[in-house]
């Protein structure tokens, strides 16, 4: 018996596919297709599948075409599958020609030529394309539009349309109600200030909007967005782009479901020393001061393992400029009934910028910048125990985060990987903040 193994990622399973499978099985008696993982995906910078694994694997399944279907996990696993399943002949379509030679040394190497003019990305470009408009103003701003436009040119079926200034080779346009008439969604990145008001026109025009965080400095006015987003049939995520973080998403889910023991305390940093001394009183209300900056990514570990119902917080902080609400130095402490947490950031001070995460049985360590961590250890009393975890990380995040955005608008289902407890937490803390609810340091 001839045995004839193949690989892909069969997103949105078309003729295409079909064709390469049953000249595949043709080349022999028995065909092994190996599905890639969506983190393997990953690894590979491939992040804009439309399917999970599990329907990926049920598709070519149904076809009957394959007589066993396998999961690809890893760098290497060729070579390990063609020597455990004894297989004859490696086969792949001619767009990889001379990448699988090496495998000529295991088995026989054929590659068949793929069928013209279809391919995923083409059906997921016309099934999903998404036109963006970008809305920001200050040189902070500039600088996370920037990113957004360099990293969205890596998602399939968005495009970044237009913006209301100089944003790449972008066409300009000013007037905001003129630009929500070009564009399907917006991505904001404005003041905080302004962000209730421009999300809520967006809304009302029927848009759907990704919004940097926090989505608003009232935790009343970010509820009723998003009951108006609901209302209206529209996607309003919340744009924390470490909540995207392959490596993030992990270490939260291993800690959530016992890794560590029960969770007794979450402590999370992030500083860094800018030369804000020199600026004036009206430049510092113009920029994002260090609440807004840092205090949401902070944040976000604490809400997403602990939840949004603490009894008590307190929140530190010291003002550069009390009257522009300038800070340059955060704490905040969180009393829960069984847990406490603290988050400090600053822009004026420096410290390590880690991630802590305290259990009854061990802890997570993440490594300055966490915040866009591709490796975190889980360490336990008996150090043969520990166990290290590393994630490819793309993009710091911002591409993960505008494949979750488009996947969202067209399913029409809000599911972002922040929840709306705890974007609505995160502004209940901004408006504590802006309400002076706050301990001065001097």
């Amino acid at each position: 018996m001839i045995k004839v193994i193949t690989y892909g990622t069969f997103d949105l399973l078309h003729y295409g596919h079909i064709s390469l499978l049953e000249r595949a099985k043709a080349l022999g008696d028995y065909l092994i297709v190996g599905v890639t993982s969506d983190d393997y995906d990953k690894s590979r910078g491939k992040i804009n599948n439309h399917q999970t694994l599990s329907e990926r694997i049920m598709a070519i399944r149904a076809l009957g075409i394959a007589d066993e279907v396998i999961v690809e996990e890893y760098e290497g696993q060729k070579i390990d599958d063609v020597r455990k399943y004894d297989v004859d002949v490696f086969t792949i379509g001619t767009d990889w020609k001379g990448k699988f030679d090496y495998l000529s040394d295991y088995c026989k190497v054929v590659y068949l030529d793929r069928t013209e003019g279809i391919s995923s990305t083409e059906v997921r470009a016309a099934r999903n394309r998404v036109k963006i408009g970008l809305i920001g103003e200050s040189n902070s701003d500039l600088t996370s539009l920037d990113k957004f436009f360099r990293e969205i040119q890596y998602v399939n079926g968005a495009i970044a349309h237009c913006a209301n200034t100089d944003v790449g080779d972008l066409r300009v346009i000013e007037d905001y109600d003129e630009l929500l008439n070009e564009v399907d969604a917006v991505y904001i990145t404005s003041h905080p200030s302004k962000h209730y008001d421009q999300v809520r026109k967006a809304l009302l025009r029927n848009k759907h909007v990704l919004c940097e965080s926090p989505v608003t400095l009232n935790s009343l006015e970010t509820k009723e967005l998003f009951e108006l987003a609901e209302k209206n049939h529209c996607i309003l995520m919340e744009g924390l782009k470490t909540a995207y973080v392959t490596a993030y998403e992990r270490l939260i889910l291993l800690a959530k479901t016992g890794k560590i023991g029960k969770v007794l305390s979450v402590d999370a940093t992030c500083t860094s020393m800018k030369q804000l001394a020199s600026y004036r009183k009206e430049e510092l209300a113009k920029n994002w001061n260090t609440i807004t900056e840092w205090g949401p990514p902070m944040m976000l570990p604490v809400f997403q393992i602990l939840g949004t119902n603490y009894e008590d917080k307190r929140i530190f902080t010291r003002f550069l400029s009390k009257e522009a609400l300038y800070d340059d130095f955060i704490k905040i402490d969180f009393g829960y009934k069984d847990a406490v947490a603290c988050v400090k950031c600053a822009k004026g001070a420096k410290s390590e910028g880690e991630l802590v995460i305290t259990g009854t049985e061990g802890y997570i360590y993440v490594p300055a910048p966490w915040w866009k961590t591709d490796y975190f250890e889980i360490r336990y009393e008996n150090q043969s125990d520990n166990r290290r975890y590393f994630y490819q990380l793309d993009g710091e995040g911002i591409r993960y985060e505008i494949v979750a955005f488009t996947r969202m608008i067209e399913s029409g289902k809000n599911l972002p990987g922040i929840n709306r407890e705890t974007s609505i937490a995160i502004s209940k803390i901004m408006e504590a903040y802006y309400n002076g609810d706050v301990i001065e340091l001097k």
